[in-house]
């Protein structure tokens, strides 16, 4: 049996068939390679589809790892920043360390001048939040704050009188520090007895004589420092119902600004 052989306008159009899929196959690789993303580039600053680089120490740039929501929310504790948490202390006052003086006296209003007792400056300095600074806080703190002084002490250190207008004298600041001028327990005041009050009948005990009370004895005194020439001094004792200047102390606080040198 004789075998057909296509016939030539076949082969022509097999043939042209061939050539518009190599032109199309062509057509689509060109496609593909203009498609194709560019090779990643290396640097130390993250980059879409980049590579990283490690540091001299073979890690990455600390900068380049985000912070995750749990760590950013750690370093700023409940929304305060570090700064907020550092101590620091209050306004008009300085730092001594670990604790905080004012830098001046006190000032007692026009109302209260001549009422400012030991009872008056404890309070007043509780009231501030803070409390009335002993004997050994003020002499230790004589070469750092301006304590007040006598009138021949240097003024740029010393808080001294120079106005006349009401007279000259030298200056001396109260302490909480408390010291006695006669012996025995009355010395240091006394409640006294109140009248009504009666003794324990089941331990035999006779009923109170009723008795003045004495809360300020002039027995009781305080102790004045003054600044004497940035050594700290004694200025003698004052019973505790005398007026006299005082500054209050603080223990440091946190958000606050540092104070003045």
């Amino acid at each position: 049996m004789s075998r057909l052989r296509p016939s030539t306008p076949a082969l022509s159009l097999a043939a042209l068939l061939v050539s518009i899929l190599a032109v199309v196959l062509a057509a689509g690789g060109v496609g593909v390679a203009a498609t194709e993303r560019p090779r990643p580039v290396a640097s130390q600053t993250p980059r879409p589809n980049g590579l990283l680089l490690l540091g001299p120490d073979r890690r990455f740039p600390a900068r380049a790892i985000p912070t995750v929501d749990l760590a950013r929310n750690a370093t700023r504790l409940g929304g305060s920043t570090a700064e907020d948490l550092q101590l620091g202390c209050p306004a008009d006052t300085i730092d001594l360390g670990t604790w905080c003086l004012q830098s001046a006296v006190q000032p007692v209003p026009p109302e209260d001048v001549g009422k400012n007792d030991y009872f008056y400056a404890t309070q007043k300095c509780i009231d501030l939040g803070g409390w009335l600074p002993s004997a050994d806080e003020l002499i230790g703190a004589a070469s750092s704050v301006k304590l007040s002084s006598t009138l021949d002490d240097n003024d740029t250190t010393a808080s001294t009188d120079i106005f006349s207008s009401d007279g000259l004298s030298d200056r001396r600041e109260m302490s909480s520090t408390l010291i006695t001028t006669t012996a025995g327990s009355s010395a240091a005041g006394s409640m006294g007895s109140t009248a009504g009050a009666k003794g324990d009948p089941g331990a035999g005990e006779p009923d109170p004589v009723p008795l003045p009370a004495d809360p300020a004895p002039d027995s009781l005194q305080y102790v004045t420092v003054y600044d004497n020439h940035e050594h700290g001094g004694f200025a003698g004792g004052k019973p505790v119902s005398s007026a006299e200047r005082f500054r209050c102390a603080f223990a440091k606080i946190q958000g606050q600004a540092q104070s003045e040198d």
